[in-house]
C-alpha cells in the first residue's frame, strides 16, 4: 500500500494518491493532472476512482479532466449534484482499490455534501482517514457560506458539522492517520496547525472540535463568530467544480502567447485588461509599468489574485521574469482565472530597451521609518488582517486589510506622505500598486514591514493592541 500526499503550498491544499496491487485512486486533485497520471505509470497501475470530498470553493479541482484522460470514475458522497457523470455514493458505501477498501463517511457541515473517506488496509483494519475540509489539523472547516445555501444558515451548518465530527470521526481508532484537505494559511479554516499529517489520537488531544473543550452551543459560536465574507471568486470556483471547466492543457495553450511592446500598449488602452506583474517585490519597486498590479509568485499568489481581481473572467496580461510564465498561468488556472491573454515578450528589460517608460516606488526600511516616526506625526496604513492588527499595531495607524482595500480606499484621507506596511513587505507592495492605479500618490513602502519594526529599538508605548486608538504624535 502506498499513500502519497501532494501538497500545493500556494493554495495550502493537499491531494492524495493511493495505490495497491495495480490500482490507484486520487483524492481532491488539483487542476493540472498529468502528475497523477505520471505517478500511476511509475507505479505500474491504473487510476480507478477519483474521490471528491466536496465542491471546492478555493480552487478548481482536476477531477473532470483526470476522469476524461484515464476513464476513472468520479465519486461524490450524498447531496452532491454535479452536471457531469459520476458516482453519488451513499453513506457507508465501500469501494475496492486492489486489496484495500475505502468507506464513504458522509460528514456534512463545511458543505452539505462534504464527505470523509476511511481507508482500510490489506488486513481490513482502518488505517487512515481523508477528511477534506471537515476536519483540519487543529481546526475544522468553517461553514462554507460561499455556496449560499438558501435554506441553511451558517449556524445550522456549524451545528451539523459538530454532529458529523462527534458521531462519525471521534469514535474512530486513535491509531488512524489523518490526512486533511488543507494546511495552515487556507481561508477554509481559522487556525490550522503547520503540520499536514497527524494521528487521530493527537487530534483528540489538540483539536478543540475533538477534545471536549466546547459544548455544541459553544462550538457553533466559536465557528461562526466574526466569520468573514468569502472571497468573491469562491462561489465562481464552486460553480466550475459543479458544472465542469476547460481542460488545463487548453488554458495553457491559449495563454502562452508572447505580446510585443507595440501590441502590449494597444491592449492596455482597454481599461478592462489588467496588467499583472508577477516578479519579486524588489524588482517591482525598482521598475514597473504604469498601472500594473503587483502580485509576486514569491508569495500566496493565486489566493491574492482571487481576492483582488475577484472576477475569474478578468482579462489579464502578465509581466514575468523570463521562464516563469508557465508557472504564473498554471497558478492562475488553479483558481479559475483562465482569461490570460499572454505575457510581455522580453519582460521589463525589453520594454525599456524599446524606449518605453517605467515607474518606481519609494521605499524605506524599518530603521529609517522609525527615525521619521519618532520625530513626526505621520499617516500610517497597516494592510494586515484585522486579527494581526488587533494583536499589535503602531498607535495611530489605520487598518484596512489588503483584501478590502479597493472598496475601503475612499476612507483614506491623505494629507501628506502615506507610509504603508504589512507584516514583511509583500502585501504592502500589492497595496501600493492598487492605490497607485486608483490615483493615489506620495505612498511610501516599509520594506521589511511590521516584523522589521518590532525588531527595532522602539518604545513599547508606541504600540497598541486595541482598535480604539487615536492618532497621536509618537
Amino acid at each position: 500500500m502506498k499513500v502519497e500526499q501532494i501538497y500545493t503550498s500556494c493554495l495550502s491544499q493537499a491531494s492524495y494518491f493511493v495505490e495497491n496491487n495495480g490500482e490507484a485512486i486520487v483524492i481532491d486533485p488539483i487542476r493540472e493532472v498529468d502528475q497523477y497520471i505520471d505517478m500511476a505509470k511509475t507505479n505500474g497501475c491504473i487510476i480507478k476512482y477519483i474521490f471528491q470530498t466536496h465542491f471546492h470553493a478555493d480552487f478548481v479541482s482536476g477531477h473532470v479532466t483526470l476522469s476524461k484522460k484515464t476513464n476513472a470514475q468520479i465519486v461524490y458522497g450524498p447531496n452532491a449534484n454535479p452536471d457531469y457523470k459520476c458516482i453519488i455514493a451513499s453513506d457507508g458505501h465501500f469501494f475496492e482499490i486492489g486489496n484495500l477498501k475505502m468507506e464513504v463517511l458522509h460528514t456534512p457541515g463545511h458543505t452539505l455534501e462534504s464527505c470523509s473517506y476511511l481507508l482500510y488496509n490489506e488486513d481490513n483494519e482502518p488505517h487512515a482517514i481523508f477528511t477534506g475540509d471537515t476536519l483540519f489539523l487543529g481546526d475544522v472547516g468553517i461553514p462554507d457560506v460561499a455556496q449560499r445555501y438558501k435554506n441553511t444558515t451558517k449556524e445550522e451548518l456549524a451545528s451539523i458539522l459538530y454532529d458529523s465530527i462527534n458521531t462519525k470521526i471521534k469514535p474512530l481508532s486513535d491509531n488512524l492517520v489523518v490526512y486533511p484537505g488543507h494546511g495552515s494559511g487556507s481561508a477554509c479554516g481559522k487556525n490550522m496547525m503547520k503540520e499536514t499529517v497527524d494521528t487521530l489520537k493527537n487530534q483528540k488531544l489538540k483539536n478543540y472540535a475533538l477534545n471536549g473543550k466546547f459544548s455544541k452551543e459553544d462550538f457553533v459560536k466559536e465557528l461562526t463568530e466574526n466569520l468573514p465574507e468569502p472571497p468573491a471568486y469562491f462561489p465562481l470556483n464552486v460553480k466550475l467544480n459543479q458544472t465542469g471547466y476547460m481542460d488545463f492543457d487548453t488554458v495553457l495553450e491559449n495563454s502562452m502567447k508572447k505580446i510585443n511592446s507595440k501590441e502590449f500598449k494597444e491592449l492596455i488602452k482597454n481599461p478592462q485588461i489588467m496588467i499583472l506583474d508577477t516578479r519579486s517585490s524588489k524588482d517591482f519597486i525598482k521598475s514597473h509599468i504604469k498601472d500594473s498590479i503587483f502580485i509576486g509568485l514569491e508569495g500566496r499568489f493565486a489566493p491574492w489574485v482571487g481576492e483582488i481581481f475577484k472576477d475569474i473572467n478578468t482579462p489579464i496580461i502578465l509581466v514575468c521574469n523570463e521562464g516563469s510564465q508557465k508557472e504564473a498561468i498554471t497558478r492562475l488556472s488553479r483558481i479559475g482565472f483562465d482569461k490570460c491573454l499572454g505575457f510581455l515578450e522580453g519582460g521589463i528589460k525589453k520594454w525599456t530597451r524599446d524606449g518605453n517608460r517605467t515607474e518606481s516606488l519609494e521605499t524605506l526600511n524599518s530603521k529609517s521609518f522609525i527615525d521619521i516616526l519618532k520625530l513626526n506625526k505621520i499617516d500610517i496604513l497597516d494592510v494586515r488582517r484585522e486579527s494581526e492588527f488587533k494583536n499589535k499595531h503602531i498607535e495611530g495607524a489605520k487598518n484596512i486589510p489588503l483584501g478590502n482595500l479597493k472598496e475601503k480606499a475612499k476612507d483614506i484621507r491623505q494629507r501628506d506622505n502615506l507610509f504603508i506596511h504589512c507584516a514583511a513587505g509583500y502585501r504592502s507592495v500589492i497595496a501600493i500598486s492598487i492605490l497607485r492605479k486608483m490615483g493615489y500618490n506620495k505612498l511610501i513602502n516599509i520594506s521589511d514591514g511590521f516584523n522589521g519594526i518590532l525588531q527595532r529599538d522602539l518604545n513599547e508605548s508606541c504600540f497598541n493592541s486595541s482598535l480604539e486608538t487615536t492618532c497621536n504624535n509618537i
